[in-house]
């Protein structure tokens, strides 16, 4: 029986790969990887339902600078879900249903 290539295997390989071969490699990955398969929001991102984000992946969540993100919670319009030690801890749907208000209020 062959033996299956593993991620391990597979990244030592990429490493090995001349510079212009891995871009080729990257192109060709994103172009033809995942083609046909439309996944909706909750496929893609159902698993994180529950979770919680720290402040620096809550602003990148949202796509806001840090300054931005610190504004949003010392005005009062975001709430931090948890603390863990000195860290404030954001829910995901508080986040989801906060971006999706930023999306309306633009327009």
């Amino acid at each position: 029986m062959a033996h299956a290539m593993t991620a391990d295997d597979l990244f030592q390989n990429l490493k090995r790969m001349p510079a212009t071969e891995r871009q080729r490699f990257f192109a060709l990955l994103s172009a033809n990887a995942f083609r046909g398969e439309d996944l909706s929001h909750e496929e893609l991102f159902g698993h994180l339902a529950s979770d919680e984000f720290t402040a620096a992946e809550a602003a990148e969540y949202l796509e806001v600078s840090m300054s931005t993100f610190r504004r949003f919670v010392a005005s009062g319009r975001l709430h931090p879900s948890s603390t863990v030690g000195r860290n404030q801890m954001f829910a995901v749907p508080d986040l989801k249903a906060f971006k999706k208000a930023m999306k309306t209020a633009k327009g």
